[in-house]
């Protein structure tokens, strides 16, 4: 696959026809490894391994409903309570971090009201804060350790 700029990491992969499948040790099953599929894996080993990021804390592929609406975010982390806290968007290495990509986050956020999100698209990793007053963000390249962000 794709040297993204992230560590390197060994994965589970299967070959079914002409498709490949890689193990979400997250989901527990094969899932179909697409480029965002890539990036994901990756990068939730990434904060895992090298950010201590608690696993049982990382639940991928949460549905949630807006405006009876279902929409699907890609990751999201959560405190020791099983508060969210931190919403995280992948993108496919193909595919650039834009506006749009913050403002899809920005519609998730409605629901779950965090703090902070993270977008990635395994080459651009961006770790975002709102500010208190919920004017704007601050944004950062560098992802922190769990233990200081956590509330």
């Amino acid at each position: 696959m794709w040297q993204l700029n992230l560590p390197t990491y060994k994965f589970n992969t299967k070959k079914s026809g002409d498709k490949i499948f890689i193990f979400d040790s997250q989901r527990k099953k094969y899932v179909s490894l697409t480029p965002e599929e890539w990036v994901r894996q990756n990068f939730i080993r990434f904060l895992i391994d090298e950010k201590n990021y608690p696993a049982a804390l990382i639940a991928t592929e949460t549905q949630i409903l807006i405006n009876g609406m279902r929409k699907r975010c890609d990751a999201i982390v959560f405190d020791r309570q099983m508060n969210p806290i931190i919403i995280i968007e992948f993108k496919s290495p193909f595919v650039p971090i834009s506006q749009e990509t913050f403002d899809q986050v920005a519609v998730y956020n409605f629901k779950l009201d965090v703090s902070v999100f993270i977008l990635s698209n395994g080459y651009q990793h961006f770790f975002c804060r709102i500010k208190p007053d919920k004017t704007g963000y601050e944004i950062r390249q560098e992802i922190p350790d769990f233990k200081s962000i956590e509330v």
